[in-house]
């Protein structure tokens, strides 16, 4: 199969849209990653989604749509806490976790019954689901278990000769899926942390939310999740990812120590200059959104460089970060040295 990798416009827009509807997969830019979608409602273009990723089957999907009359057909039951996220932070990197309608087709929920829905800012994405009439389910549109996709080369690399269509909308801002949570319980939950934080949404909703125990804590993979993200080895390069916490000071030490070839440190910028082993850095110490943008392209560069061993500096587990730190810990399968 050919696979075009095209800028959007109103030619390449319209070639997308037919694809959708005609059951066929895209790779689509988002505010958060790119996505690898396909028709929520169509059995056949989810089991391609899955096909093309290497994906388990039970791992759910998230539906994206264009506008909030969407919904009607997508769950069956918009709750209080659902709409005043909505209101708050649609469109926007929020996934909410929803009782399903049959319009979502099973495949796309990993046969539950229940759905993540989010409405995506970026303007291309919600322009193909809206002239397409088509929500879409999309997971990252990168080999399952790999990095995440935050440019279109990146798509290009992973998905050449396994889908028709890549839209460049240029470098996604966010760098980390959406975050989501569950409002199916009296107690909202968040399954998988992103750049909406547990303190923003606090606010909104005016009560305490849960944060998944899957999120910082390794699960076994006969767990059945509402979410992906929360089970199976996720965003991890060939290289083997040991994340190392401790202080600056320790941190440094303990990597100059090591002895070995084709050894990397994965440090935040500018403390690549204390140490003497050669870096990859994934944006500022104290700028977590800065962290969230540069972590997949920092992971996909282990790679680049033929790394073998990457010793990733730790980064704080609140706010954004925490979103940072599950993606992080997941790349290194829970590989984790404490000083």
């Amino acid at each position: 199969m050919e696979t075009l990798l095209l800028k959007p416009n109103r030619k390449s827009i319209k070639l997308a849209c037919e694809l959708l509807r005609n059951g066929e997969v895209v790779g689509v830019p988002t505010e958060t990653v790119y996505g690898l979608a396909g028709d929520c409602s169509n059995s056949m273009a989810i089991k391609k989604i899955f096909e093309a990723k290497g994906r388990p089957n039970d791992n759910p999907l998230i539906v994206h749509i264009s506008n909030i009359k969407m919904l009607d057909k997508i769950v069956s039951c918009f709750n209080s806490d659902a709409k005043k996220l909505a209101k708050k932070f649609w469109p926007g990197p929020l996934t909410i976790i929803m009782p399903k309608k049959d319009f979502v087709c099973k495949e796309s929920c990993g046969g539950l019954n229940s759905v993540g829905v989010r409405m995506p800012s970026n303007k291309i994405a919600r322009k193909i689901i809206a002239k397409s009439n088509t929500p879409f389910s999309a997971p990252s549109a990168n080999i399952s278990g790999k990095p995440s996709p935050t440019t279109a080369q990146d798509v290009y690399n992973d998905m050449k000769g396994k889908i028709p269509l890549i839209i460049d909308g240029g470098e996604c801002v966010a760098g980390v899926e959406s975050t989501v949570i569950s409002v199916l319980e009296e107690s909202p939950t968040i399954l998988r942390p992103g750049i909406i934080t547990k303190e923003e949404i606090e606010k909104v909703l005016h009560k305490q939310v849960k944060v998944a125990k899957e999120v910082t804590q390794q699960t076994t993979n006969e767990t059945k999740v509402l979410s992906p993200g929360m089970k199976y080895k996720h965003y991890s390069p060939n290289a083997k990812i040991i994340v190392v916490d401790s202080n600056l000071k320790d941190y440094v030490n303990y990597v100059n120590s090591l002895n070995g070839k084709d050894i990397y440190a994965m440090c935040f910028e500018k403390e690549e200059k204390l140490i003497n082993k050669p870096c990859i850095t994934y944006g500022k110490h104290n700028n977590e959104k800065s962290q969230a943008h540069a972590l997949f392209s920092a992971l996909r560069k282990c790679d680049e460089v033929n790394a073998k061993i990457v010793y990733a500096r730790c980064p704080k587990t609140n706010g954004i970060s925490l979103a940072v730190y599950n993606r992080l810990i997941r790349s290194a399968g829970f590989d984790i040295i404490k000083l």
